[in-house]
């Protein structure tokens, strides 16, 4: 542990004691009520959460770039393993030599449905987003194949999927580093609407697209920067908000996302680097709003591990207590 790290985690613990001794409640149950980052000391980059009928939260994640692991909680906090979205033998074959990147999980009627990236490193116009369906979000999700492919669809770095319905429309947005763009879907979720066309939304800084709709306003969520090496990671989460779905999403002063214009909402600090790559929003029983990303540990930098922090919003725009990740904080209430 470096010694940053280690003063910032005893001045968290003694904040914690004056806290408990002058409101009198002990230290036991103000350790009982809170969490610390990472939430699971393992990599797990680009999550996504999804609630189950079951009451669980289910995360999804590259970390096995054959199969996707799946974990479920009930807190956000604690997790356990369930098992992988697919085995040897289900997995999805469209590019026989790649990874499987950055799934985005959902329910589009009774079925839950994951798009996922298929990619080798630097393939960039062979790579391709497609879909998997299953009755149960811990599966066993059967394949439905390629949706498309980069040199298909004329979108360099078809990566990172994240899908979203608006309007009684149903809707798909990616892409990495090339621009980001959108496209309707059929009403399963399953494929390209027929006749229509990848629109362009913002520019070309961005990745790992996310977007949620709160209080009128789109707020589209992406990362910058580079994901991938260790210590040296640049990853940080922006964002910026728009009045429609497919923009203008521009930051507070007016510029656009179009012109790699946004807002920094979570950067590195002393503990933690390459923070990026976040989840859908979860709200919890009190009201508070949460995001999963992940990060490099600067005391153990073998992975991306996964973060968990409180949105809080303000002023109409979203907010992370300090711009960086929390090392201890009050867990979310459920």
């Amino acid at each position: 542990m470096r010694l940053a790290h280690f003063i910032f985690a005893v001045l968290i613990s003694c904040s914690t004691v004056i806290l408990a001794q002058s409101s009198g409640i002990t230290k036991e149950t103000l350790l009982k009520n809170s969490y610390r980052n990472p939430v699971i000391d393992q990599s797990l980059p680009d999550p996504s959460i999804i609630k189950g009928d079951d009451g669980f939260y289910y995360l999804y994640a590259t970390e096995d770039i054959r199969n996707l692991p799946i974990h479920r909680s009930k807190d956000l906090v604690h997790w356990d393993f369930v098992g992988t979205a697919f085995t040897k033998e289900t997995r999805p074959s469209f590019e026989p030599k790649g990874g499987l990147w950055a799934p985005d999980i959902n329910k589009i009627g009774d079925k839950y449905v994951l798009y996922y990236s298929m990619s080798v490193w630097g393939g960039e116009w062979t790579c391709g987003i497609g879909v998997a369906t299953a009755d149960k979000p811990e599966g066993p999700f059967t394949d439905q194949g390629k949706m498309f492919r980069s040199n298909e669809i004329k979108v360099q770095n078809s990566i990172d999927p994240f899908y979203i319905e608006d309007g009684g429309k149903r809707y798909l947005f990616w892409g990495s580093f090339r621009g980001i763009y959108g496209v309707e879907l059929t009403s399963d979720g399953l494929s390209l609407k027929e006749g229509a066309t990848p629109v362009q939304v913002v520019g070309t800084a961005y990745e790992g697209t996310y977007i949620h709709k709160r209080g009128g306003y789109y707020y589209l969520f992406a990362s910058i920067g580079s994901c991938c090496e260790g210590l040296k990671s640049t990853y940080t989460t922006v964002v910026g908000r728009s009045k429609k779905l497919f923009g203008p999403y521009l930051n507070k002063q007016g510029q656009s996302m179009s012109d790699n214009h946004h807002e920094v909402l979570i950067k590195k600090n002393e503990a933690f680097v390459g923070t990026g790559h976040n989840s859908e929003i979860v709200t919890d029983k009190k009201g508070g709003d949460w995001m999963l990303y992940h990060a490099v540990s600067v005391a153990n930098p073998g992975g991306r591990v996964l973060m968990l922090d409180r949105i809080h919003w303000k002023k109409g725009w979203p907010s992370v207590e300090g711009g960086t990740p929390s090392l201890e904080s009050a867990a979310p209430r459920f």
